[in-house]
C-alpha cells in the first residue's frame, strides 16, 4: 500500500506540540476572523436595510457579508508570506530534525529555535515564499508529464482518465513542495535556490514511488476533512442563524471553512511528516541525475528561472545585519 509509517507520523507531530498548537492557533483563528467580520458585515448590511423593503434588506445583508468576507480574504492573502515564515517552514525545521534523530527543545523555544534555523536558510520571508512559488510550478510541469505518458497508453478510456487524473494529482502534489523546502533546510546550505532545485531533480527521478504515496495521503486527509465538514454543518448553521438576516450561504461556507482549519492545522502537518519519511527514505545514497535535470531544464520554464536564481546567488556578507521576516 503505502511506504510510511503512520505511528511514526504521529509520534512526530506529538513531539512538536508547541507548533501544533501554534498551528492550531494560526488556522482557527483565520477561520474565527472569517465568522466574526463576515457576520459583522452581514448585520451592517441588515441594519443599512432598514431603509427598504425586505428584498432590499436581504440584498444588502448578503453584499455586507460577501465584502466582510472579502475583506478577511484580503488580509489574509497579504499574511500568507509570513504564515509560511513562521508557521509552515518552522515546523519543517523541527519535524526535520527529529525524522534524523536529534533532540529538540520543548515549549516555546522550539519555536524560537525553528524561527532561527529558518532565517539562516531563507534570510527574507519573500525568498522562502519566492522558493516555494517556483517549486509548485516545477511539480506541476512534472504532474503535466505524467499526465501526458496516460494520455498515449492504449488504454480504452484513457483520454477520459485524464481530466479525472490531473484534478487528482493536483491535490496529490499539494503535499510535496513542502518536502522539498525540507529538503533544502536539511542540507544547511544558505544557497536555498540550489538546494530546492537539487530536491526536485531528486523527487522527479523518483516520482512514481512519491506520487503513489501522495495519492494515499490526498486519499486519506482529504477523506477526514469531508468527515469533519458534515460534523460541522450543524454548529456552522447556528452561528449562520444568529447572523442577523440569517445569511443563508453561510453555513456551507463556515462549516468548509473550520474543515479547512482542522485540514491546515492537523492534516496536513501529519501528511507532510509521512512524505518527508518516505522521500528522504527512497533519496538516500542517491545523487541528481543529469538526464533528469535536462528534461526539467526542457519542462519548465520555473525550473529554469530556480536554476538561474542558485547560479546567480550571492551569499550574505557577514557584516549584513540580521533579516527579520518581511
Amino acid at each position: 500500500m503505502w511506504d510510511f509509517s503512520v505511528g511514526r507520523a504521529l509520534g512526530l507531530m506529538l513531539k512538536t506540540l508547541p507548533f501544533v498548537l501554534l498551528r492550531i492557533a494560526v488556522y482557527f483563528g483565520v477561520a474565527v476572523a472569517y465568522v466574526l467580520v463576515t457576520g459583522t458585515g452581514a448585520g451592517i448590511g441588515w441594519g443599512v436595510g432598514g431603509f427598504g423593503d425586505e428584498g432590499f434588506r436581504a440584498s444588502t445583508t448578503f453584499w455586507g457579508g460577501l465584502v466582510g468576507f472579502g475583506l478577511t480574504a484580503a488580509v489574509m492573502y497579504l499574511l500568507r508570506e509570513y504564515i509560511l515564515y513562521v508557521v509552515k517552514a518552522g515546523h519543517i525545521a523541527v519535524l526535520i530534525k527529529l525524522l534524523d534523530g536529534e533532540q529538540m527543545p520543548e515549549g516555546r523555544s522550539q519555536i524560537a529555535y525553528a524561527r532561527r534555523e529558518v532565517s539562516q536558510r531563507f534570510a527574507q520571508a519573500s525568498v522562502l515564499f519566492g522558493v516555494d512559488q517556483l517549486i509548485k510550478g516545477v511539480l506541476r510541469a512534472i504532474t503535466g508529464l505524467v499526465r501526458g505518458i496516460v494520455s498515449i497508453l492504449p488504454i480504452p478510456g484513457a483520454q477520459q482518465m485524464v481530466s479525472v487524473l490531473q484534478a487528482f494529482l493536483r491535490i496529490a502534489v499539494g503535499f510535496i513542495d513542502e518536502v522539498i523546502l525540507a529538503y533544502a533546510i536539511r542540507t544547511g546550505s544558505t544557497n536555498a535556490w540550489a538546494s530546492a532545485q537539487t530536491g526536485l531533480i531528486l523527487y522527479a527521478q523518483n516520482y512514481k514511488p512519491m506520487l503513489k504515496n501522495a495519492a494515499w495521503l490526498a486519499l486519506i486527509v482529504y477523506g477526514l476533512s469531508f468527515l469533519v465538514f458534515l460534523v460541522m454543518l450543524a454548529p456552522a448553521a447556528l452561528v449562520v442563524y444568529l447572523i442577523p438576516g440569517a445569511w443563508s450561504a453561510g453555513g456551507l461556507i463556515f462549516a468548509l471553512l473550520f474543515a479547512w482549519a482542522v485540514k491546515a492545522a492537523l492534516l496536513e502537518p501529519f501528511a507532510i511528516t509521512c512524505m518527508m519519511q518516505v522521500y528522504f527514505r527512497t533519496i538516500e545514497g542517491q545523487v541528481p541525475d543529469p538526464a533528469w535535470e535536462a528534461k526539467l531544464d526542457n519542462l519548465s520554464g520555473k525550473f529554469r528561472t530556480l536554476k538561474e536564481k542558485a547560479q546567480n546567488y550571492q551569499p550574505p556578507r557577514a557584516t549584513d545585519p540580521a533579516v527579520a521576516p518581511g
